[in-house]
């Protein structure tokens, strides 16, 4: 009975061609028939590495078969075709062994235990010998400043040849048509959207993604850490970053995990002319990113919750109950009620508000009632008057501070006479030291004592209004980035939304803000500046209407902190406002006679 064999050939598309699976095929097809043996089957794993088995259907269907026993030899150009691992060579053998097949091959003849491990081993150091040559070259493209992998979305590859004919690597060039996707993408995102929503966008215009496909989330998000995704590639800001992380294969499944390298182990390359995100967009993406992404359990901004969750309605993290802190949420489709009084019965403000009610509520107050530019003005030359006030009880000990200075500066002027006169220079010198020293201290008290005012034009208030109406219509708009837009300046303003029960069948609605919010309306500034005016606007109620509490300064902020019915949950150090809104019915419904009290 003839010899059944079968012949396995590979290639793991390294410097090799496809014509060697074919090539080695032929030989061993020459030596069974030199022997008489009859071929019963080939196998062939072509562009596969060697690495592991798992992931080569060539190899596991030999040894499906071999499990059948289909054949009673496996025939190959090398023991490095069937495998390079250790592990894996010697469980190809010992299934081998166990159904009582022989591997032979033409480099080694047939296979024996020993050489299993010696050659095993030698084929596992040539392994790590070329990916330690291969991490050797790629280190050095990439501190010539060229690419150190593979092509990222936004630029083209450059070929071109060197002086002596061989093609040059690394090398990229921005493609204008894909870096102003990318630019659309950073935009989008700091403007509120969601990495889904962009893709969706994308896809609806028939953008092609990096993968030629369609796009996804992950593709702009990627992985913070591991710097993949548009959102996380530093080269779109020049820099190259190579050895961030390393790939490992699973024993169990064959496949690459990602391992991130200690940041001492990266290598990073300056390409300025590889830019394609300006800095200030990059920073406000990465800022805009580590709120979304923060841990469970780290410590919070205090108002990130509506950035992290990105809101799906306008007032979404604002409205609290005015009785128990907790917060409102939705207790049927179209009502906003107490989670605890809903949730637990710890609470006893039954109290619910339509929501489509309670913006428009908020939007009107905020248009209407605040910021009158009549008040306003009144509000500003008052402030003026206090700066002045502070300013002029503060200049007698400027004065001191001057003369002081201008004493030291005669006592240095003498002491330096006498070192030239020969005096001794040691005491001399000690004592200079120390009015220097003196000197430099009032220095900065007096620059301290000086710094001007913030100002606030008198305009401020129509200015306001005017943006307030762009805000509106802004929220009325079909586009969702201008919807977003408007709905963090609004967010930005706004400190809390609290509602309690006004009697039986009526309900307060509490309104509280920042002032640096309003300020950075009128300045049409995102955000709010970093120096707030110490200050309020707040709206006396008809028992002190006899109280100007609208002029700023901190009377009107103790009034708002140490007002009985303010919660305390409600009290902050945060110069603010206050809009106390009544008449709603229990339902959150406008009765014809509504007024707001300020």
């Amino acid at each position: 009975m003839n010899v059944r064999v079968a012949l396995y050939a590979r290639y793991s598309g390294d410097n090799q061609r496809e014509a060697s699976i074919v090539d080695q095929l032929r030989i061993c097809r020459l030596h069974a028939e030199k022997l008489g043996w009859d071929i019963v089957e080939e196998y062939t794993d072509p562009k596969i590495s060697g690495a592991s088995m798992f992931l080569r259907p060539g190899i596991q269907a030999l040894i499906s078969d071999a499990g059948r026993r289909r054949f009673d030899c496996v025939l190959a150009e090398a023991m490095d075709r069937l495998s390079r691992d250790q592990e894996d060579m010697a469980g190809i053998y010992k299934r081998m062994t166990f159904s009582d097949i022989k591997i032979v091959t033409l480099s080694e003849g047939e296979i024996s235990p020993l050489h299993v491990g010696l050659k095993g081993t030698m084929n596992a150091l040539f392994l790590k010998d070329l990916a330690d040559k291969v991490r050797r070259g790629l280190r050095g493209r990439v501190e010539l400043g060229k690419s150190g992998g593979g092509n990222s979305y936004g630029y083209d590859v450059v070929r071109k040849m060197n002086a002596v004919g061989e093609l040059e690597r690394g090398d990229r060039t921005i493609n204008d048509g894909q870096a102003r996707i990318i630019l659309r993408i950073f935009r989008d995102y700091i403007d509120g959207k969601s990495p889904k929503t962009i893709a969706f966008e994308l896809n609806r215009a028939g953008v092609e993604s990096p993968s030629g496909g369609h796009w996804g989330a992950s593709t702009i998000n990627g992985n913070c850490q591991r710097g993949t995704g548009i959102l996380n590639n530093e080269m779109y800001v020049g820099k190259i970053v190579w050895n961030r992380q390393r790939f490992i294969k699973d024993p169990d499944t064959g496949k690459r995990q990602a391992r991130l390298n200690p940041q001492s182990e990266w290598v990073v390359q300056e390409t300025p002319e590889l830019r394609i995100v300006p800095d200030d967009v990059w920073t406000a993406a990465k800022k805009k990113q580590s709120l979304l992404m923060l841990p469970r359990g780290e410590q919070r901004a205090k108002n990130s919750f509506r950035d992290r969750r990105r809101p799906k309605h306008l007032l979404t993290g604002l409205v609290r109950c005015g009785c128990c802190g907790g917060v409102y949420t939705a207790v049927s489709g179209t009502l906003l009620g107490c989670s605890a009084a809903k949730g637990k019965g710890t609470c006893d403000n039954k109290h619910s508000i339509r929501r489509d009610v309670l913006d428009q509520l908020v939007l009107d107050a905020l248009k209407h009632e605040l910021m009158q530019p009549d008040l306003f003005a009144e509000f500003c030359d008052e402030f003026t008057r206090e700066v002045n006030r502070i300013r002029a009880s503060a200049g007698s000990s400027i004065t001191i501070v001057k003369a002081e200075i201008k004493k030291i500066d005669h006592d240095l002027d003498m002491l330096l006479n006498l070192i030239l006169r020969g005096g001794v220079a040691d005491k001399i010198n000690a004592k200079m030291i120390a009015l220097e020293a003196r000197k430099k201290d009032l220095e900065v008290e007096l620059a301290q004592s000086e710094a001007p005012p913030p100002m606030l034009h008198p305009n401020m208030a129509i200015h306001y209004h005017r943006q307030l109406k762009g805000l509106h219509e802004a929220i009325s708009d079909m586009d969702e980035a201008s919807r977003l837009q408007a709905r963090d300046i609004l967010h930005s303003m706004l400190q809390s939304i609290a509602i309690s029960p006004d009697g039986e069948s009526h309900t307060k609605v509490d309104i509280r803000g920042d002032l640096a919010g309003i300020i950075a309306i009128c300045r049409q500034q995102k955000g709010r500046p970093k120096a707030a005016v110490n200050g309020a606007i707040a709206y006396a109620d008809e028992g002190t209407a006899g109280l100007n509490y609208m002029i700023a300064g901190k009377c009107s902020l103790s009034w708002l902190r140490e007002s009985d019915d303010i919660p305390a949950w409600q009290r902050d150090e945060t110069p603010s406002f206050k809009l106390i809104l009544c008449g709603l019915t229990r339902k959150g419904r406008k009765p014809p006679n509504f007024n707001s009290e300020l």
